[in-house]
């Protein structure tokens, strides 16, 4: 394996693999999702049972899936086949790195179109439209904008672009490089937004939406959602954390970094609903979730506030960095599997892949115009493949490899991630792997498949 380690790059310091890490796990559900299930389901109540969930459930999958590519030291297909062996397992294993490449490519493949739309709404708050928008424009000019295929391919085509010339330059010149930079920078938006909210008018109403305990709102169906959320937020079961694991330098903490990266990816969440919320409050606006929050209700809102060009063109900023860093994260375990398993340099492997990812975006892009072809249960093809990643595909990974982390990889080898003195902390994180993860993801694919 020292060899392997010698050839492999890696990253230059834990610091690197954390914000790298952070960039795969924040991504638009942050901004548009997180903190609208939040206010929904007891603002406060939520959040403490997302956090629960997420030391219990998303940490112990993301520390597990980190270690099986740290240990593996290959892409998923690869990295699962020798650790296969090493157990002395069946072969069969390998096709759970398969099946989180596949995910994360066909996950990218229509998350770019809609990130696409983030690199318009730029220019298109920022400019003279905007400006005091009512909002049957706004709603009216969105869905002009989604139904425009021409329109969905030039912005498709031009973050696929962006991503191929982030992918292109590896590791250290590709991946450390750019979320190095970015991160930081998104974090700073959204200090700088939140400052902005702050002075909105709207602060304590927003504040009070999505924090204020009210147990009484935390259903059942909300206690799933919080389950869900603590799952899909974190990046885990799509081959992106097992590839940047096989990155990993031997003497970094995974427990400690994972912990990291779960920290951060909760702070951003919240820190975007404070930023968001108290602007749509400000506004008379209704709170609400998904692509119409960020393309319908705030452009309004940034059209009739002092300043709203320049916001919304900052926010928007702040989206475009979210879905790059989250994109070449998806992007990348397809890209490290042609390029060992052919032996292909960097460059050409990226522009396979990312060409290949492109072409099937067209899919979705066509799922937005006018009377798109239905699939089965009358699903577009944008709906049916979320539908067979996000519901099926990923629970499924994160099942296996919870089971296989837990019951086939060598405990030796687990131990020996943990320091010497947290022997109770490894017992827990066992316990978790074996029982209450898989437990727990079980239920949020029975009922993402609607059978709760």
């Amino acid at each position: 394996m020292s060899d392997q380690v010698t050839a492999r790059a890696l990253w230059s310091s834990r610091a690197a693999f954390i914000l790298a890490a952070s960039g795969s796990a924040v991504g638009l559900g942050n901004i548009w999702k997180f903190p609208y299930l939040a206010g929904s389901y007891g603002g406060g109540a939520f959040v403490l049972v997302y956090i629960a969930c997420v030391v219990i459930i998303g940490a112990p999958i993301m520390i597990a899936e980190t270690m099986l590519g740290k240990h593996g030291r290959g892409n998923p297909a690869h990295a699962m086949l020798a650790l296969a062996q090493q157990a002395k397992t069946h072969p069969a294993w390998q096709y759970l790195g398969w099946v989180g490449i596949i995910i994360g490519f066909l996950i990218l493949s229509y998350y770019s179109v809609i990130a696409g739309w983030s690199l318009a709404y730029i220019f298109k708050v920022s400019g003279a439209l905007n400006v005091n928008i009512s909002p049957a424009n706004a709603i009216s000019r969105f869905n002009d904008f989604k139904s425009s295929s021409d329109f969905q391919i030039i912005w498709h085509t031009l973050f696929m672009g962006l991503t191929y010339l982030v992918v292109s330059g590896g590791v250290s010149r590709g991946l450390e490089r750019t979320t190095r930079y970015m991160m930081p920078a998104l974090l700073v938006m959204l200090l700088l937004m939140d400052i902005y909210a702050l002075n909105s008018g709207g602060f304590l109403q927003g504040l009070r939406f999505l924090l204020h305990p009210d147990f009484s709102k935390l259903t059942t169906e909300g206690l799933l959602a919080a389950m869900g959320q603590a799952f899909f937020s974190l990046g885990v079961g799509m081959g992106a954390i097992m590839v940047y694991g096989s990155y990993l330098p031997d003497d970094v903490s995974i427990p400690r970094s994972s912990v990291i990266v779960c920290v951060t990816d909760t702070i951003v969440a919240l820190m975007a609903g404070m930023a968001i919320f108290p602007i749509v409050f400000a506004n008379g606006l209704e709170p609400s979730m998904g692509a119409g929050l960020i393309f319908e209700t705030l452009p309004i809102a940034f059209g009739h506030m002092p300043g709203g060009g320049w916001l919304g063109a900052i926010f928007f900023i702040l989206v475009f960095f979210a879905a790059i860093t989250s994109a070449i994260a998806l992007i990348e375990p397809a890209i490290a599997l042609l390029s060992e398993k052919f032996d292909l340099d960097r460059a050409r492997a990226s522009l396979l892949v990312v060409a290949a990812c492109w072409l099937a975006g067209f899919g979705t892009v066509y799922s937005f115009g006018e009377n798109p072809a239905r699939w089965l249960h009358g699903k577009t093809f944008f709906e049916l493949i979320d539908f067979v990643t996000s519901d099926l595909l990923l629970p499924i990974s994160g099942v296996l490899i919870a089971i296989f982390s837990g019951w086939k990889l060598s405990a030796t080898i687990s131990r020996s991630e943990f320091d010497p003195q947290q022997g109770r902390t490894w017992r827990a994180w066992l316990v978790s792997i074996r029982y209450i993860a898989p437990a727990g993801v079980v239920l949020i694919l029975l009922d993402a498949l609607g059978l709760l």
